[in-house]
């Protein structure tokens, strides 16, 4: 198990998304931010998916019963295949707007050579070429407000 210093607290329903009992609940998403040597890693969200097309860091849902660190770990060896040496504090928050969706913008070091397993795509890149990229607007919106970069 990884440890994180923001635990979720245990859930009764075990493999559901923590906070999706109801409708109205927020549901955390964790978003890996993967930087090596000033580029990050991003992915295409495939075209059957909620903003399909669209860049994304990559990441996913916290399921009820688990820790982020759990969380991030799972998701990154499911849709990458890599493992998770370090997860750090989240560095920012944005609500997915027209869902339940709460992004949480995630500092993560992986091991291994990310593969695009279920994404359409991978990419290593400098911030400056965000640019040339559709984001989701979640991610877009941390990359100006946190990166500061006007994409």
């Amino acid at each position: 198990m990884i440890s994180h210093p923001d635990q979720n607290p245990v859930a009764a329903d075990a493999g559901r998304p923590a906070g999706a009992k109801s409708g109205r609940e927020k549901i955390e998403v964790l978003a890996a931010v993967i930087e090596r040597s000033g580029s990050y890693l991003i992915a295409k969200r495939p075209p059957h998916k909620r903003h399909g097309g669209l860049w994304e860091f990559p990441g996913g849902k916290v399921l009820a019963g688990e820790s982020p660190a759990d969380a991030i770990a799972r998701e990154l060896h499911e849709e990458l295949g890599v493992g998770v040496d370090c997860v750090s504090n989240p560095v920012f928050s944005v609500q997915d707007p027209g869902s339940v969706f709460v992004i949480v913008f995630t500092p993560v070091s992986i091991v291994g050579q990310p593969l695009a397993i279920e994404h359409s795509e991978i990419r290593w890149c400098s911030p400056e070429d965000f640019r040339g990229f559709h984001f989701a607007p979640g991610d877009r919106r941390f990359i100006r407000e946190y990166l500061g970069v006007m994409i």
